[in-house]
């Protein structure tokens, strides 16, 4: 039986290097950071999404996703996920988790789809020998984080506690941290959007 895999996106944070919410941080096609991670969720699979942005966001452009606004500005990372999974453990029928982070909007749909088919605890990709984004997380580990059993206080600290498979991936999008208006324009030159 072919794992199903929610996504979440990770796109709470002020974007302060970002000059802005990189949530709302646009690409050369136009589409919003949020729109190209969300769509590249859903064309690799992941239902039902969901996306933590900052309090009182306003969104315009939502494509099939649930907003989950943040409790308060500046949360760490880790308790976004948290807030971010406990919304999606309320859906039944997926084993898989996809984090992506906002300011990875360059990963490509068969990223997902391999990462989400490991049927891993936990899975990272690779693109020539580097690790990057997104994460794969089980549905039990995704369990365990948001009620606090793996209380963190990064994701990271979990993927030391789980078994976690590296898959190898044609994508230089999962490396592309997009987190300033450079890393952007530098990213889109090696991985540009599809």
């Amino acid at each position: 039986m072919a794992t199903r895999a929610a996504g979440l996106i990770l796109a709470g944070g002020a974007g302060v290097r970002f000059g802005g919410p990189k949530a709302f941080a646009t690409l050369p096609d136009g589409r919003t950071f949020l729109a190209a991670c969300a769509e590249a969720l859903a064309s690799g699979g992941a239902s039902p999404i969901a996306a933590t942005l900052p309090p009182d966001a306003a969104v315009h452009d939502r494509h099939a996703w649930v907003a989950v606004p943040l409790a308060s500005p500046g949360l760490p990372m880790f308790e976004s996920i948290k807030a971010g999974l406990g919304l999606l453990l309320a859906s039944p029928g997926w084993d898989t988790v996809v984090v992506l982070p906002v300011d990875h909007p360059l990963v490509r749909p068969d990223t997902v789809r391999a990462l989400a088919g490991t049927g891993a605890n936990a899975a990272i990709p690779s693109f020539r020998g580097k690790h990057g984004h997104p994460v794969a997380l089980a549905r039990a580990v995704a369990t365990t984080i948001a009620s606090g059993e793996r209380p963190g206080p990064t994701l990271r600290e979990v993927l030391h506690d789980v078994r976690v498979v590296v898959v190898d991936v044609d994508d230089p999008g999962v490396t592309a941290n997009c987190n300033t208006p450079e890393a952007l324009a530098a990213a889109i030159a090696i991985a540009p959007p599809d």
